[in-house]
């Protein structure tokens, strides 16, 4: 059906109109930043923003020539309401973490390791999957410098600190602050905690023996080989503008101030409030720490740049997905609603996309889903007030199976990819990306999410 066929009645909703076609431009943009870095890693590295804007005008263009202001509201709309404090707090988060250094000499035993992977997993729900994994990753380097076999360290903290870690609050991981934008409570997410616990709690026990069997190998007089420095933290200060941001976020989710109209978008005045607040405490970060940390943290803007550019263009093109998928059955996605029946669904049907795509628009995509399933055709606000009611297992499926289905490749979710980056600067042989599915994810994590859809599901 041509886009001038959907314009032409447009009291029928727009979500039930659009065809399945109409979702391409995003199909587009996910496979490309799936496959694009690995197969032409030097071409993505120059020309990422121009593919995330090619993709974000083949859906625009057309889209706004058919349908003109309903069109142009819709852009409006999920920029403003979705993309701008999105990226507001993940770039706030990924400052101030960025400006506290740990100093200091621990020597990579199981336990110290251990502790650190505890640490690091505890504050993913804190300062979000990214700020935790580039605070942390640099001191667990250091401490298992001499040590020749940390391979299966670097990936153990990419499955805990840098995904499983973050599902506690709306701060640890963006699919979950996308929920938070759209109506669920920040609090909702300690729903979460039985799974994330047994799977944290599994994974380091795991962890513990595989290290310990690894430390037995090692040449253990290398320990002593190097001079004791006592561990110590640089740009403590931040940690107050770490809590301001946690405040910030509390405030916009539990503060009714009324709103304000930006043209048609209802802009909540508690949000602009939030995102103002991020922003200076961000500035903050940026104004009162010392050059030299952000020089120690190796600190630079590349990663949270890369991250804005592309999710413009997904936050764009996941328009149509959204639409289709709150109509529900009268939608084009019908036969996905009516095929995802039960929690267990849900949570293997996002995991694997999230796996392999982007996890924050995944779970929104099936975030919406919901909706469609449960509530279509309800306006939004009332229809997530009672999704988090009547609808618990089903929402905990899609939360889960999106933060933690992310640790299953390289690809699931941003910091996966510079941990190991930066983990290969330090000389650390990883695995390439099949050989950290065949030798790790896939007998590890797979097995752990067979179990928990037993247990949990």
């Amino acid at each position: 059906m041509p886009f001038s066929c959907l314009a032409a009645d447009p009291s029928i909703g727009l979500g039930s109109m659009l065809p399945v076609w109409s979702v391409l431009p995003f199909a587009g943009i996910l496979l490309s930043i799936a496959l694009i870095p690995l197969v032409f890693p030097r071409f993505w590295h120059h020309h990422f923003p121009k593919v995330s804007a090619f993709w974000a005008m083949v859906f625009a263009v057309p889209f706004l020539y058919f349908f003109r202001a309903t069109a142009l509201y819709e852009i409006a709309h999920i920029m403003i309401l979705d993309y701008i404090p999105f990226i507001l707090l993940l770039w706030a988060l990924f400052t101030v973490s960025g400006g506290i250094h740990i100093t200091g000499t621990l020597k990579g035993s199981p336990g110290v390791n251990t502790i650190i992977l505890i640490i690091g997993t505890f504050i993913a729900s804190l300062i979000g999957t990214t700020g935790a994994s580039m605070l942390m990753i640099r001191p667990m380097l250091r401490s298992n410098a001499w040590r020749i076999y940390k391979t299966h360290t670097v990936v153990f903290f990419i499955f805990l600190v840098s995904n499983i870690g973050g599902s506690l609050t709306p701060l640890g991981d963006p699919p979950l602050f996308l929920g938070f934008l759209h109506g669920v409570p920040f609090f909702w997410t300690l729903h979460l905690f039985p799974e994330m616990a047994f799977a944290g709690i599994s994974l380091l026990i795991l962890y513990y023996i595989m290290d310990s069997y690894y430390y037995k190998k090692e040449i253990l007089t290398a320990v002593h080989d190097d001079e004791s420095e006592p561990v110590r933290i640089e740009g403590y200060h931040n940690f107050i503008l770490l809590a301001g941001i946690i405040a910030a976020v509390l405030f916009s989710g539990n503060v009714r101030l009324g709103s304000i109209s930006i043209g048609e978008i209802h802009q909540p005045v508690e949000s602009l409030i939030r995102d103002v607040f991020l922003i200076l405490m961000a500035a903050g970060s940026l104004f009162f720490t010392k050059k030299e940390i952000y020089h120690k943290n190796e600190f630079g803007w590349a990663p949270i740049m890369e991250v804005a550019y592309l999710f413009a263009g997904i936050f764009i093109t996941i328009i149509p997905v959204l639409d289709i998928l709150k109509a529900g059955e009268k939608g084009a996605f019908a036969w996905l609603i009516q095929w995802t029946d039960s929690p267990a669904h849900y949570f293997w049907a996002v995991g694997i996309l999230s796996s392999f795509l982007d996890n924050a628009p995944t779970y929104l995509t099936f975030f919406n889903s919901l909706l469609g399933k449960f509530y279509p055709g309800m306006m939004e606000a009332p229809a997530v007030a009672r999704l988090i009611v009547e609808q618990i297992p089903f929402l905990t499926a899609i939360s889960i199976g999106a933060v933690f289905m992310g640790a299953n490749t390289y690809i699931g979710n941003a910091p996966n990819f510079m941990v190991k980056s930066i983990a290969e600067e330090a000389g650390v042989k990883m695995p390439s990306f099949f050989g950290y599915m065949f030798k790790y994810s896939i007998p590890i994590l797979l097995v752990l999410y067979i179990i928990m859809t037993f247990i949990f599901f």
